[in-house]
């Protein structure tokens, strides 16, 4: 493989571009600000989407110029961007409506009629249609704006204006709008039901296909050579997973940021009948199944001095307390309950073992995540790779290889934009995104379990499971498995 890609991550808050050459060196980066979006009590929020190209234009453009071509060299870009946010397009496909963001509401009543509509089909899936499902959204769409043609989601807007002409959107982005990876369909007697065209539905392809190339008003515009390609990219989630290295079946990513989410690659669809789990599917035909919990690093995020912290707690030792440092009520993974509440077992005797203790619980919590895919029969093969801004803190490191006992592989470069470049790589590359994988991901830290803390870290995490168990948050089978 040769030359430069580049990978864009359109996410909330602004537009990341990253510049990444065939060895998985990151050559250059820019960043370029979006409007925040406007939130209102009765459940909207929305962005405007003629905000988006113009960001990526600028982000790009101050990419190329940083590289050593100034851009004559990149082959290839992919755009990523958050999962779930649409907007209306008129018959010359431009927005003709606000951008409906991820935590929109307004589709809540259209997706309790899907759920129904589609139960067999979601049900074949693993996965249920939540209350801001951008499937709602598009019937939503289709009652309230005049003139509106057809909806996009982000990347097939970025994409229009890079090759010049309508594109696919791809099956990750596709997914939470009603498409169906498994049939390889949108869910039509969903979108009949809900009075919405088969028309106003984007073409869908597999991620790392070639969706066309750059013309010469986005060259002239982002210093991109014309005809460099332009591949179907992934959700935010997924790219920020296939960046980590977890891209072969059995590999799987523990993203310890805000919250905690894990996610991997099974050779085939495994449903998740509780509902705590779903799956994107792979770009080489495999699934990616994933979850994400309400608790993770936001947990000792506002903890002052965290270094000086971190340091007592680890020559400490393991907490005799247990805690579940759930900041907000309501467990969506490893189990779903709404009933779930934040808790601490014992009375710590300092500041110092309730640190740990909160860290010891963000453990627990990942190790219950495993025992949940085992249930399922999933197979994860160690290292568990580790991302997000809780895989920076040593001890947490340390506490979690010991708590797996899977060790943690630590991605030096797991981050949305790096997962796009790789996946424009993979695009008619031969041997896919394995091969695109193998040669950029780089290097990588490996922290083992400690065997001296293992038995103490082991019972606290059965009784952890116990005190879960006793408040009905998860069932017998899962507490078996967990404890056994």
């Amino acid at each position: 493989m040769t030359g430069v890609t580049i990978g864009i991550d359109v996410a909330t808050a602004g537009v990341r571009t990253l510049a990444v050459d065939g060895a998985g060196r990151v050559l250059a980066t820019a960043a370029t600000p979006l409007p925040a979006p406007i939130r209102a009590a009765a459940g909207h929020s929305e962005q405007d989407a003629r905000s988006w190209w113009p960001a990526v234009a600028t982000a790009l453009r101050r990419t190329t110029t940083a590289l050593p071509g100034r851009g004559a060299e990149v082959t290839a870009v992919s755009v990523a961007a958050t999962s779930g946010t649409i907007v209306a397009v008129d018959g010359r496909g431009r927005p003709c409506s606000p951008a409906l963001m991820y935590d929109d509401r307004r589709g809540t009543p259209y997706n309790a009629k899907a759920a129904e509509l589609g139960e067999a089909r979601w049900r074949a899936l693993g996965m249920a249609v939540s209350g801001t499902a951008a499937l709602g959204r598009i019937g939503w769409l289709r009652d309230h704006i005049a003139g509106a043609a057809a909806i996009r989601h982000t990347p097939e807007l970025v994409g229009a204006e890079l090759v010049g002409a309508p594109v696919a959107t791809d099956s990750a982005h596709a997914l939470k709008s009603g498409y169906d990876p498994l049939a390889g369909e949108w869910a039509g007697e969903v979108f009949d039901a809900l009075g919405v065209p088969a028309a106003w539905l984007p073409d869908v392809v597999a991620p790392c296909t070639v969706l066309g190339e750059v013309g010469p008003p986005a060259a002239e515009r982002t210093g991109l050579r014309t005809g460099c390609r332009v591949v179907a990219g992934m959700t935010d989630g997924c790219a920020g997973q296939l960046a980590s290295g977890a891209v072969t079946p059995g590999q799987f990513v523990g993203i310890l940021g805000t919250t905690y989410v894990l996610k991997g690659v099974t050779e085939r669809l495994v449903p998740d009948p509780t509902g705590a789990m779903y799956s994107h599917r792979h770009p080489d035909g495999w699934w990616l199944p994933g979850g994400a919990s309400n608790t993770g690093g936001e947990s000792v995020s506002d903890t002052p001095e965290l270094a000086r912290l971190d340091a007592a707690a680890a020559a400490g030792g393991p907490a005799r307390i247990v805690a579940y440092p759930l900041r907000r009520p309501g467990e969506r993974f490893p189990f779903a309950s709404p009933a779930a509440r934040g808790f601490v077992t014992g009375t710590p005797v300092d500041e110092v073992e309730a640190h740990r203790a909160r860290l010891e619980g963000v453990a627990f919590l990942e190790r219950l995540a495993l025992d949940h895919l085992r249930r399922l029969g999933i197979r994860v093969t160690a290292p568990l790779s580790a991302a997000g801004g809780g895989s920076k803190s040593p001890l947490w490191n340390k506490i979690r290889a010991t708590v797996t006992g899977l060790g943690l592989r630590i991605a030096p470069h797991a981050e949305t934009g790096y997962g796009a470049a790789l996946l424009a790589a993979a695009g008619g590359m031969p041997g896919g995104l394995g091969e695109a994988s193998r040669r950029l991901t780089g290097e990588s830290e490996l922290i083992e379990p400690d065997p001296a803390e293992r038995d103490a870290l082991t019972d606290s995490y059965h009784r952890f499971c116990a005190a879960l168990h006793t408040r009905g948050w998860i069932d017998d089978e899962l507490l078996t498995v967990a404890t056994r």
